[in-house]
Parts: structure tokens; sequence; C-alpha cells
């Protein structure tokens, strides 16, 4: 959804929102470059500041598309006190948690250590991460839970954060992006599937990522659009390795939740699996029960981007084949592509299923009902 803007005051969007939400896509920023380095052993700074962070995608540090606005941010959520959008609680606060009546709101960091060359580096960053959402965010507002980032391509390093960060309350799920040197089925990420599962932590795959490779299987795209085209591209190749490797076969309780990319394709991507299941079962013996039914027990959806198809009753066809109960409400804030909650469930749905997906299928899955 994009958002419009208007000349002189801008009221709360949300003013109408009188049930308490959850938002399951929260993006917390850094004011500045060093706000870290409180979290991190004296040599991360000096090596930080001699050879920067190298990133698979070769020398480039952040996205390899220009945003429309400064980190793919709206322009109105810039702090008055300076800083760029998302690194100030009070603004956050004032501008979305308040009006927007946020009961729970799940901080996805980006720009953290994953997608590093240097392990020592990624690993020493992603806990820095985690404290900082604790002193910055979590401890400050409690509304907050924050998301424990991990050194994703080192499966041992990443599996060791999960268990030190382990019944922490201030933490509601693990944080992987879509976005890998392999996809995210392939054995080097096992262990951070079985900690995840020890833990009794929901795993998100959050759009985006530096996995080096390009984000179609054609090269790199010309547009910025067909970037943000490419999250649910991108999303489906996880999804689909996931599965077939057999992650929740080994993994029964392990919940996963895809983050940013849609849930439109999940019917047809899951019809297409099916359908090669029949014919090449052989192939994945270890799969006990068809590619649809681990998605369907095994995976949720953030909502943002919300689908917006020209039928109300496409969106609820839809909607019941993936399930009321696994759709979480996101917002995307402070993105300039934000989803504004007064304004994503069309007419005709029922008062059950809008208190399930506005809240109560997060908190469950989270363990906060």
């Amino acid at each position: 959804m994009n958002i419009q803007f208007r000349s002189g005051p801008e009221p709360a969007s949300s003013a109408s929102i009188k049930i308490a939400i959850a938002d399951c896509d929260i993006h917390p920023a850094r004011a500045t470059a060093t706000e870290l380095y409180p979290f991190l052993a004296r040599r991360w700074h000096h090596h930080l500041e001699t050879y920067g962070k190298q990133a698979y995608q070769g020398m480039m540090e952040g996205p390899p598309y220009p945003k429309a606005q400064p980190n793919a941010s709206r322009r109105d959520a810039w702090p008055p006190e300076g800083g760029p959008q998302g690194s100030s609680l009070s603004f956050m606060q004032k501008q979305h948690l308040d009006p927007n009546n946020v009961a729970l709101g799940v901080l996805n960091p980006l720009n953290t250590g994953q997608g590093l060359r240097n392990q020592d580096l990624a690993a020493a960053l992603a806990s820095a991460i985690n404290d900082w959402q604790i002193e910055k965010w979590t401890s400050k507002d409690s509304r907050l839970k924050g998301s424990i980032v991990v050194a994703n391509e080192d499966g041992p390093a990443a599996a060791a954060e999960i268990r030190r960060r382990a019944g922490d309350s201030n933490f509601v799920q693990v944080l992987l992006l879509s976005r890998n040197v392999e996809p995210l089925g392939q054995r080097r990420y096992w262990p951070i599937y079985q900690a995840a599962e020890e833990a009794g932590l929901p795993v998100g795959v959050h759009a985006f990522g530096f996995g080096g490779n390009p984000i179609t299987a054609s090269g790199w795209p010309s547009y910025y659009i067909e970037e943000m085209v490419g999250h649910s591209q991108c999303q489906q190749t996880a999804l689909a390795s996931l599965v077939l490797e057999g992650v929740f076969e080994r993994f029964p309780n392990l919940k996963m939740i895809m983050i940013e990319a849609g849930f439109g394709w999940a019917p047809s991507l899951s019809w297409r699996l099916d359908r090669n299941f029949e014919r090449l079962r052989s192939e994945v013996p270890d799969l006990k029960r068809r590619p649809s039914e681990y998605i369907r027990d095994h995976v949720w959806w953030t909502t943002q981007p919300m689908e917006d198809p020209e039928r109300r009753d496409h969106l609820f066809e839809l909607i019941e084949w993936i399930g009321w109960d696994r759709l979480l409400f996101a917002t995307d804030y402070p993105h300039w592509d934000y989803d504004d909650p007064s304004r994503v469930l069309p007419a005709g749905v029922s008062d059950e299923n809008r208190q399930a997906f506005y809240l109560d299928n997060a908190r469950k899955l989270y363990g906060l009902a």
C-alpha cells in the first residue's frame, strides 16, 4: 500500500482502529554508525573502522537497488530529534504504536551482521544487535519484542546465540533472511532449526538478504520494481527447499514465518509441489507426507504487503485455503510500502477472524496468549 502525503499536519491514519493489534514486522534502526560499539569488543571497533563490513555481494553494503526514499522509508518517518527513520523509540510510539493501538510489536532489525563474509564479525554483530534490542527497545517499552539475529551462514555460531537467548522474554523468534549463500533447506542451516525447535521459538524468514547471488535465476534485473516483486520468488525458493530437504520432517515441532513477501503464492506453490511429488517422491524418500501438508502445519505468513485482488471474494478464498489462523498482521513500519491497519481488511470479515488476524494469532504463535 502506498502512502499518500498531504500538506499540513497529518492526522493519525488509523484513528478508527479500536481493536488492539500485533504488528509482526517493525524495523528498528540505529541512530548512529557507532551505536553498537558499547555491545562490541574493542577489537571490532578497530576492524569496522579499518576494513568495514564485506558482504557476499562484492564490495557493496546495503541494498542493490536505489530506493525512492532513504532506506526505503516513509518521508514522514524522520524523527524530529534527528537520525534515520525507525531510530527513535519516542517517535515510533507517537507515530505508530500509540495511534494504531499496537499491543505487540515484533522487531525485525535489518542491516545487521547477516550476510557478511567474516563469520566472526557476523557473529559479534548479531550478538550486539540482540543486546541493543534489549537496551534501546524492549526494556523501554513492554509492547516491543525482539528477534534473535544470528550469523546465518555459520550454523554452529547461530545455534549458540539462539541457546544463549533461549528463555529470554525479550525475544519471540529467530530471524533469518530469504537470500542466502544456499537455499534455506541445506544442511548448513540445520543447527539453527534444531536450536530454535529446542527453544520453542519460531523462525522468521524475512525478505531480502546478501547471499552473493542475483535475485533471479537468470541474473540481475534492471529495476527496483523487479527487486520488490522478487521478494516472493526468493521466499518460494526458500520454502520449497525447506520442505523438500526434509527440514520439517526432521524437526517436527519447528514453526516458520514467511515475512514481507506476501502470501498469495502459497496455494499455487503447494499445488505444484504436490503434483511433482506424486511423480518424483522416490527422489525424496524422507518425506512422509505431501509438501502442502508440511506447509499447512509448519508455516505462518505476515500480511505485508497485503494481497489486493480486484474482487474481495478472491481474497477471502485465498485466505480460506491458507487459514485465518495462519495470518499475522504486519505494517513494515517505517518503510514506504507500510500497510495501514485501518485499511488492510475489506468489509465482510467476521469479528472472530478479525480478532485472530490482528492479534490472537500472533499472541498464540509467540506464546504470549
